[in-house]
């Protein structure tokens, strides 16, 4: 059998576009996903969720119920994510969505408008404040999006939906 190897290459091989005082746009690591699921409609406690997590704030995202993400910045081997996974045992499915899906940082004063260009969701403080998250779309594009910062959100895309989304960003931005 012939051998080769394989190439990671990012999904956003892109710079950061914009600056940090009006907004910028960011591709984050390719770290991890991991997509939660409760079995037969068992509880998850905060506790169980948060010992996925890499202790980051807003690391554990609410996708639907009974289902979160867990992200994180660092790529996770399998020996990790068998680890992870087991801490929940019977109680939930734990899916490696890693190489499936793609964060992106939007962040700065203007980052909730560019968002509201494309998005019908509140992104006022006193309705989506910090830590809230919502599945949406970008104009045609599916996305999972949380409020990281006050003027921060995180968009989780599809890997293969990534690069439309980066566009649209852009073009919505002026930057493009």
């Amino acid at each position: 059998m012939p051998e080769f190897a394989l190439v990671s290459r990012p999904a956003l091989p892109h710079s950061p576009v914009g600056d940090a005082s009006r907004v910028r746009i960011e591709a984050l690591p390719e770290g991890h996903v991991l997509h939660v699921l409760a079995a037969g409609g068992r509880d998850i406690t905060p506790e169980q969720l948060a010992s996925l997590g890499d202790g980051t704030a807003h690391a554990v995202r609410r996708y639907a119920p009974g289902q979160w993400f867990v992200v994180g910045n660092e790529a996770l081997g399998s020996k990790e994510y068998r680890e992870k996974a087991a801490r929940l045992g019977a109680d939930a499915a734990v899916s490696d969505q890693s190489h499936g899906r793609v964060r992106v940082a939007v962040s700065g004063s203007g980052a909730r408008s560019l968002l509201a260009k494309g998005c019908a969701v509140d992104f006022s403080p006193s309705v989506f404040a910090v830590g809230a998250t919502a599945a949406t779309l970008y104009n045609h594009i599916g996305i999972h999006v949380t409020r990281t910062a006050e003027d921060g959100f995180e968009l989780l895309v599809l890997r293969s939906f990534a690069q439309s989304l980066w566009e649209d960003l852009s073009v919505n931005h002026g930057e493009h």
